[in-house]
């Protein structure tokens, strides 16, 4: 859910012309303040690199309100690159791109009509006896709506933004661009698989048929669990580019941070298995972690799944990469933590040749945390900083660098920003035991 005070109605770009546009002003923007900034540098003695003069904070907040206009593709890969790789971006350009998880523009009145009577017709009112024309949420692809039916249904009604799913190719091809520029992607580094991946998953979150149907398919897999709650599809509202669903009550998944904590442990343990049962169990997951697809119900204790436009199914073969590694975490067997790692592609052959007592001390350092009895605390990140300095001499290494199989940094994703979520709630969970009891249920 957005901010209402950092919202606005800004029309969104839908042309091809129109969307260039904007990344050739914020390209411009970028140079500009890069120019200023190595003035400045250079008046002080200083000899900046061209990446130091690019990553300012003018820039970066440059960057983060460019593509908060633009939403879109654009702004979708904003929002992953902060959650995937907040704790190695340069500090500044972190905390801006960060903002853009939380908030986005929203469509004037004028617009929004355009786009619905496109999808239902001219006389779409007259299915409602009310349609709030501000939206309760914003996000990268559309904007949600509350809504009351003529028969008395509360609906949250999904609209997506026009030419956003025209857009998909030139958007990602323009953002990569631009993360060239600033040397967040080195030229070396081949990202064309992950790139074609990103397109063809925007492609399907773009389609709200689709993500309708993952939505049924997701309540079907959860049926009589009443620890979750999902909303209720209605197939005769939705559209390509409409979904329309029940309207469920429910917090800011944050608002569980305000609960004791046996309540906050209670919860996020839930999520915990959750993520395993989708990769162990069903097979299936939703792979986007946004904070923003949970919500509570502090009355019932209940989280509310929300957002399938990212849900998948998972390869066998990823769910067997990813036991192998977890078995042998749990067995603490640090070597074998090592070919496992290398066998599922989270790290390069080339790697371990070049830095064979860095990558081993990150191993021990997340084996250690990882398998230790009873509760882990994920709201202690001292770890963090600890790897940090193992990999950074890594990543600054052009030989060792390396990307894992789309398909794998997509589960990898929502491993990644369920521990996020743990942090930001100060959750402590029986890690090693749940993982433990998974395995020996799935196996």
């Amino acid at each position: 859910m957005a901010d209402e005070d950092k919202r606005r109605a800004r029309s969104v770009p839908s042309s091809r012309l129109g969307r260039l546009a904007g990344f050739g002003g914020l390209a411009g923007g970028m140079v500009a303040g890069a120019l200023g900034e190595g003035a400045r540098r250079l008046a002080a003695g200083e000899r900046p690199s061209m990446d130091q003069m690019l990553l300012t904070p003018g820039n970066a907040k440059r960057l983060a309100d460019r593509l908060a206009h633009m939403r879109g593709a654009a702004m979708k890969l904003g929002q992953m690159i902060s959650m995937d790789a907040g704790d190695v971006l340069p500090p500044e350009l972190a905390a801006i791109l960060a903002r853009l998880r939380e908030q986005a523009d929203f469509m004037p009145p004028r617009q929004l009509d355009k786009v619905l009577a496109k999808q239902w017709g001219k006389d779409w009112r007259k299915q409602f006896r009310r349609f709030e024309p501000r939206p309760i949420a914003a996000a990268s692809i559309g904007q949600v709506h509350r809504a009351l039916t003529r028969d008395g249904r509360t609906m949250a009604i999904k609209v997506q933004y026009p030419g956003v799913a025209q857009s998909i190719e030139s958007d990602v091809d323009n953002v990569a661009g631009l993360l060239r520029m600033t040397g967040l992607l080195p030229e070396e580094l081949d990202i064309a698989p992950m790139l074609a991946a990103a397109k063809a998953q925007l492609r399907e979150e773009a389609d709200y048929e689709r993500e309708g149907r993952m939505m049924q398919c997701y309540a079907e897999l959860l049926e009589g669990d009443d620890r979750f709650a999902l909303p209720t599809l209605d197939p005769a509202l939705t559209r390509s580019q409409i979904l329309a669903m029940s309207f469920e009550e429910g917090r800011p998944i944050e608002a569980l941070a305000e609960e004791p904590q046996d309540v906050r442990d209670a919860a996020f343990a839930n999520l915990i298995e959750l993520v395993g049962r989708e990769l162990f169990d069903f097979g299936f997951m939703q792979t986007d972690p946004n904070f923003a697809n949970y919500r509570y119900r502090a009355d019932t204790g209940q989280i509310v799944l929300l957002d399938f436009g990212a849900a998948r199914k998972v390869d066998p073969a990823i769910s067997a990469d990813y036991r192998r590694l977890l078995e042998a975490g749990l067995a603490e067997d640090r070597p074998r933590v090592r070919d496992e790692a290398v066998a599922a592609g989270f790290i390069a052959p080339q790697a371990i040749e070049r830095h064979p007592e860095r990558i081993d001390r990150a191993i021990d350092i997340v084996v250690t945390e990882m398998s230790r009895e009873g509760q882990l605390d994920f709201g202690d990140r001292a770890f963090v900083p600890q790897i940090r300095e193992e990999v950074m001499p890594i990543a600054k290494d052009k030989a060792s660098w390396h990307l894992p199989p789309p398909e794998t940094l997509f589960v990898q994703r929502k491993v990644s920003g369920t521990a996020l979520l743990g942090a930001r709630l100060g959750a402590r969970v029986d890690v090693r035991g749940t993982v433990e009891r998974i395995l020996a249920e799935t196996a």
